[in-house]
C-alpha cells in the first residue's frame, strides 16, 4: 500500500471513530444545544471520512464503504483517542479540544501538500472543521480551571498520535459500526 493511501486510510479512520463516539451523544448531552452541536459534529466526522475513503479507494480499486465497514478491527489505523467510549463530559470534551487542536495542524500540513486531490480535500474538511475547533475552544474555555477537566486533558493527551495496536473498546464499536453490512449475504447490492 501507498504512502499516499495510509495517510489517506489513518486520518479517514480516525474521522470515522471520532464521528461514532461523537454521535453516542445525541439524546444524552448535558444541555439540549449540545445534543445538537455534537451531533452535528458527528455527522461532518463521517462525511469527511467518506471523502477520505473515496480517495483513497481510487488508488486501491475499491470502494469507500468496503473500505470503511469491511476491514477487522485490527485494520484500521485510528489514533486510540478516538476509540474510547468515554461516558463523562470532561473526557469527551478533554477529547474534542486534543483531536481539533491535532486536526488542525494535520490539516495545514495537508493543505500544503503537492498532491493537488489531497490539498483539496483538505481545503474543503478545514472549512467545517473551523467551527470543530470554535465549538472546542469553547469548551476548553469554559472548563480549563476545573481540576477534572485538567486531569482529563493530562490523561488523554499521550494518546492523540497512538497508532500501534487498538483499545479493546474499538473492537466493539466496530461490532456495533458493522452489524448492518455483515447481517447481509456477501455480494449485497444496497
Amino acid at each position: 500500500m501507498s504512502e499516499r493511501a495510509e495517510l489517506l486510510l489513518g486520518i479517514a479512520d480516525d474521522e470515522l471513530v471520532l464521528g461514532w463516539r461523537d454521535s453516542e451523544w445525541t439524546g444524552i448531552a448535558p444541555f439540549l444545544e449540545e445534543d445538537v452541536a455534537f451531533s452535528s459534529i458527528a455527522q461532518n466526522e463521517i462525511g469527511h471520512a467518506r471523502a477520505l475513503y473515496e480517495l483513497a479507494a481510487q488508488e486501491l480499486g475499491t470502494t469507500a464503504d468496503e473500505l470503511a465497514f469491511d476491514r477487522q478491527p485490527e485494520e484500521y489505523r485510528c489514533c486510540r483517542l478516538v476509540e474510547l467510549r468515554l461516558p463523562d463530559w470532561e473526557h469527551t470534551i478533554a477529547r474534542h479540544w486534543l483531536y481539533e487542536e491535532a486536526d488542525a495542524a494535520r490539516l495545514e500540513r495537508l493543505k500544503a501538500s503537492d498532491d493537488p486531490e489531497v490539498a483539496g480535500l483538505a481545503e474543503k474538511i478545514d472549512r467545517e472543521e473551523v467551527y470543530h475547533r470554535m465549538h472546542a475552544q469553547m469548551w476548553f474555555d469554559r472548563l480549563k480551571d476545573e481540576p477534572r477537566f485538567v486531569a482529563a486533558v493530562d490523561e488523554l493527551r499521550p494518546l492523540i498520535d497512538v497508532r500501534d495496536g487498538h483499545s479493546p473498546e474499538l473492537t466493539e464499536l466496530w461490532e456495533q459500526m458493522t452489524e448492518v453490512r455483515r447481517s447481509q449475504p456477501a455480494g449485497t447490492t444496497w
